[in-house]
């Protein structure tokens, strides 16, 4: 009798259950064509101002892609994702036209994020794109990616950071190139190493020029005009006549960006003032021709 009752009741609930279902809100029981109708799928797109574990890749795959905080220990931060406006079957080639124009809206981005020229820093920019596969699923997008080097000569490695670079070149910072010492081979420069200039030093960075849109120089004829335009930014980083006399005052050191930078767009050449003859302990920026006197020999 009672697991008849108990029987009775549960058949009673159920049938109330279903007949609100049935009645209340206008549904009419069918579970299966209530649902709203979900948006079409979409190509992957990266976000912006996160970091990446891994080393820079010149194409990301939405199955590599792994976004953390800048908080964590990482080795490149994304300042901006741009979109592309051609269309074409593949992704962009190195020395593109969409390329070239990607890589200077990095630049520009880069610049404001980290409050300076990111070449004044021990930084490197990159542009990453999607895969082939990507690109045919409808990607477009482009990917501004800076990493911190522990120098920026040719044998750098990449630094594992555990903060954003928002900022960092806006005020006074370890990342700044600064005083060099040189290691020398025939009186020609090989190397720069960073010094405090408070040690003895015969270099400094002064700053970056920028070079016309010429094919990257390989005879000596056509690294003339990158030697003119770093004397030209010694001169007025140092603050002395940017005459004839300019060259008897100081050498330069010429770090113009590899020739696959080049290609795909990068015209900042790192200039650094050099001392030929003697070393100083002290940052030479805005010293007059008393401190850079015209040497007789």
């Amino acid at each position: 009798m009672g697991r008849a009752m108990r029987s009775l009741v549960a058949a009673g609930v159920a049938a109330v259950l279903l007949a609100g279902c049935a009645s209340s809100g206008g549904l009419d029981g069918d579970i299966g064509d209530d649902w709203g109708a979900l948006p079409p799928a979409g190509p992957f797109t990266p976000a912006a101002e996160v970091c990446q574990v891994a080393d820079f890749t010149p194409t990301v795959s939405l199955a590599a892609y792994a976004p953390v905080g800048c908080d964590v220990p990482h080795r490149v931060e994304t300042v901006h994702v741009g979109a592309f406006t051609a269309d074409r079957a593949a992704p962009p080639a190195l020395d593109s036209p969409e390329l070239r124009t990607a890589f200077a809206e990095c630049d520009v981005r880069a610049r404001g994020f980290v409050g300076d020229d990111w070449r004044a820093g021990r930084l490197r920019l990159a542009v990453a794109l999607p895969t082939g596969t990507g690109w045919t699923a409808g990607a477009r997008w482009f990917r501004c990616d800076l990493t911190e080097l522990n120098t920026v000569e040719a044998a750098a490695t990449v630094v594992t950071r555990t903060s954003s670079l928002r900022d960092a070149l806006k005020a006074p910072s370890r990342l700044r190139l600064g005083c060099q010492r040189t290691g020398q081979d025939r009186r020609r420069v090989q190397t720069l190493a960073p010094v405090d200039c408070a040690v003895r030093h015969d270099a400094e960075f002064a700053g970056v020029w920028a070079a016309p849109d010429r094919p990257y120089p390989k005879k000596p004829a056509d690294w003339a005009p990158l030697y003119a335009g770093c004397y030209a930014v010694v001169a007025r980083w140092a603050g002395v006549p940017a005459d004839s006399t300019l060259r008897y005052r100081s050498g330069v050191v010429v770090r113009p960006p590899g020739a696959g930078r080049w290609a795909v767009g990068d015209r900042g050449v790192r200039c650094y003032l050099w001392l030929s003859d003697r070393t100083v302990t002290a940052s030479l920026k805005g010293a007059g021709p008393g401190k850079l006197p015209v040497r007789t020999r």
